[in-house]
């Protein structure tokens, strides 16, 4: 059966530097190798991809085929005998880059000090705010449980220590897996002493050998001004307790703003609805309107119509980041009404009289509708 060139397998030519030829199989191995890949001869075509990038990676290996071809590793004219004779201890760091998260990882490569210092767990805790609170900030006490050390054991988990016999002290038990392209070591936190390296002679009573117990704490926590819905407020450190002298994790609060009945909140904006008497619109009038910062007088032309905007700079919201404040929108509703008495109709029906087919609505309407 005829062998596929090398440098066609990889899409390269044979002008390729040692790092085209790396970054070629990178992408092939990404794409074909039989754990991630859905594609039809997949295991077939990540092998190929694999063969050729263990000849054209070796200096030796690819002066030989570019010198005599396949023929330079025929075994007994029989040809490339599976992957006797390659070594692929090269590919180990692109497996590794590629596929850590699958639990590979290289013989030599360096592992996390189980025992070092590292970050406590986050809290995240969801938390419901009147539309008042979100507008002009405020302080909240809330109750949370989080991991702390425990007191007793002062966070060790037992009295005691020695080295634990199953990991040696590295906190990791280490296994050798078998695959196609090769042998790797699968690192795995050691169950025995949950990746500590040691074990105790006593198990602590008050946290059972967790060394941390769940206590339920109150928290005073300031809400700045601004705080919209699903906005997100870090507190530094409140969260879960460090491991091995680590920072503790952070608190983060979710907000959830409450809907007010008067006014609607866009973003920074706010608006309102204005209700308006038919006379107000029609001959003008000044309506006192009640902005988050008290009222303001605010002056009705005459011919206003029903839904018109009005705005009122810096009258909206606090923007929580830059401080700037949005803008109030007020937008005008004309009110019918729904009963009149006998004077009040007679003064409507001589307003019907009125001219109104020449007013710029009227024109958009007609020319609406030809």
């Amino acid at each position: 059966m005829n062998k596929r060139d090398y440098y066609e397998i990889l899409g390269v030519d044979k002008n390729a530097s040692d790092a085209d030829i790396k970054s070629a199989f990178r992408k092939l191995a990404k794409k074909y190798h039989p754990d991630v890949s859905k594609e039809e001869n997949a295991a077939e075509k990540f092998k190929e991809a694999q063969e050729a990038y263990a000849v054209l990676s070796d200096p030796e290996k690819r002066k030989q085929y570019d010198q005599f071809g396949h023929n330079a590793f025929n075994n007994n004219g029989s040809g490339f005998s599976g992957f006797e004779g390659f070594d692929f201890g090269n590919m180990s760091d692109i497996f590794e880059d590629l596929f850590g998260g699958m639990g590979f990882s290289r013989s030599s490569g360096r592992s996390r000090n189980a025992n070092g210092p590292r970050k406590g767990n986050d809290v995240l805790y969801n938390m419901t705010i009147s539309f008042e609170e979100a507008v002009y900030g405020t302080e909240k006490d809330i109750k949370i449980e989080v991991e702390e050390n425990c007191t007793n054991c002062h966070g060790k988990g037992g009295f005691n220590s020695k080295t634990c016999q199953e990991c040696h002290g590295s906190g990791t038990i280490t296994q050798e897996q078998r695959t196609l392209f090769g042998s790797f070591l699968s690192k795995t936190t050691c169950p025995y002493c949950h990746g500590t390296g040691s074990t105790y002679e006593k198990t602590c009573d008050e946290c059972h050998g967790k060394g941390k117990v769940v206590n339920r704490k109150t928290i005073t926590v300031t809400i700045p001004a601004g705080i919209d819905s699903e906005n997100r407020l870090r507190v530094p450190e409140k969260g879960g307790a460090g491991i091995n002298g680590g920072p503790n994790g952070d608190l983060y609060i979710e907000f959830i703003v409450k809907e007010h009945n008067f006014y609607k909140r866009v973003e920074d904006d706010v608006y309102i609805e204005l209700p308006l008497t038919i006379t107000e619109a029609v001959l003008g009038s000044k309506k006192e309107v009640p902005t988050l910062y008290g009222n303001v007088e605010l002056t009705i032309p005459a011919g206003t119509q029903n839904g018109e905007k009005m705005r009122l700079r810096g009258k909206g919201i606090e923007n929580v980041n830059s401080k700037r404040k949005g803008d109030m929108y007020i937008i005008t509703k004309i009110i019918i009404p729904e009963k009149l008495s006998r004077e009040q109709k007679k003064l409507f029906e001589e307003l019907s009289y009125t001219d109104l087919e020449n007013s710029k609505y009227f024109k958009s309407y007609k020319n609406c509708i030809k």
